[in-house]
């Protein structure tokens, strides 16, 4: 065949193959696109059911991971350690003024015993000064006029010793007898000054008596001091024991506190043991919540839900979290849950007491 021939069938063949290239490619354009705009409003579709479905659904909840290591297990370590340590304080110093009262209340009472005593024997001291006075007095009286009447004497002891000399120079005695005789003498000049001393601390007696002395004061200064002493002890008594009643209301306070902080989650976490689980569940979800609650997993967070455990206990505490769809700041609780799964503490959410659909 010449080749003119040949290149105008090439040219034809040409000619006829490239309308249906554009044809192919136009379709495949036009289906890409279609695919692409259903795929679109697909996606637009389902994130707006998850949404509403989220918005209306009251029974999912958000796996939460606790660790000891957590600032808010860390604090809650740190005060619970603190508290208790304040407690054994508490409890230490409670034992020490319940030590220190008990002491002050028997020397308070060794004290109010001997008040009583020592009153009666100034009571008795003074009955016995009114009655010895008097008669002190009379005899004072009596023992001045028996010193005036030996010193009358005594005057006739100075004749009786000047006649004694005049005898021993006359030779009428001897020597020895003139010494007993001076000696008998001087006896009685003893005597009359013993009785004039006597005289005096007689009349001290009698001042004594009949007058507040400075040994009566002294008593009634000791009779001021034991009641003050005893109104000091009431004092110190009554402040301990005011201290004890606000330490015992204090210790029943950090008791309570303790307590309910060990009813928390983190009481839970910090003590160790086997691993523990919680969900944090919104305030418009908690009609779904109940110990003993079954807790559901489920492909796509909706659907193809199997049963992972079930809810143990629900905490009262407020807690805040990010919304797992919405990424809002809500407000709710924790529950422990025991999972049969543990991977399911992983899950974006968890359903509980019932699946979302029904399967």
């Amino acid at each position: 065949m010449p080749t003119a021939a040949v290149s105008k069938v090439e040219s034809k063949k040409t000619v006829q193959i490239q309308p249906m290239i554009y044809r192919s490619v136009v379709t495949l354009y036009r289906i890409i696109g279609i695919a692409t705009l259903y795929l679109v409003l697909a996606g637009i579709l389902s994130y707006a059911f998850v949404m509403g479905f989220y918005a209306v659904n009251t029974s999912w909840a958000a796996p939460v991971i606790l660790a000891p290591s957590d600032d808010k297990s860390l604090d809650f370590m740190q005060k619970i350690v603190t508290s208790k340590q304040t407690l054994e304080d508490l409890k230490v110093d409670e034992k020490r003024l319940e030590s220190s009262i008990s002491e002050m209340i028997g020397h308070r009472t060794s004290l109010l015993n001997l008040e009583p005593e020592l009153q009666d024997a100034i009571v008795r001291e003074r009955t016995h000064n009114r009655a010895a006075g008097p008669q002190l007095s009379q005899l004072d009286q009596q023992k001045q006029a028996d010193n005036l009447k030996t010193q009358t004497i005594m005057a006739q002891v100075k004749q009786v010793e000047s006649s004694i000399d005049r005898d021993l120079a006359a030779g009428l005695i001897t020597k020895g007898d003139a010494a007993t005789q001076r000696a008998a003498l001087n006896q009685a000049q003893t005597s009359y000054t013993d009785s004039k001393i006597n005289e005096v601390l007689l009349t001290d007696n009698i001042l004594e008596k009949n007058t507040t002395d400075t040994k009566s004061l002294d008593v009634l200064n000791k009779q001021a001091e034991l009641k003050s002493e005893i109104a000091q002890l009431d004092i110190a008594i009554n402040v301990a024991q005011e201290q004890v009643r606000e330490e015992s209301q204090q210790i029943d306070r950090l008791r309570k506190a303790i307590a309910t902080a060990k009813q928390t989650p983190y009481e839970l976490i910090t003590s160790g043991g086997k691993p523990v689980y919680f969900a944090f569940v919104p305030y418009d979800n908690q009609g779904s919540v109940a110990a003993g609650a079954a807790v559901y997993d489920c492909y796509l967070n909706m659907v193809a839900c199997r049963k992972v455990g079930t809810v143990k206990q629900t905490f009262a505490g407020e807690e805040h979290a990010i919304h797992p769809i919405f990424r809002t700041d809500v407000r709710g609780f924790l529950v422990q849950m025991e999972l049969d799964r543990p991977e399911s503490a992983k899950s974006k959410t968890v359903f509980l007491n019932r699946k979302p659909f029904f399967f």
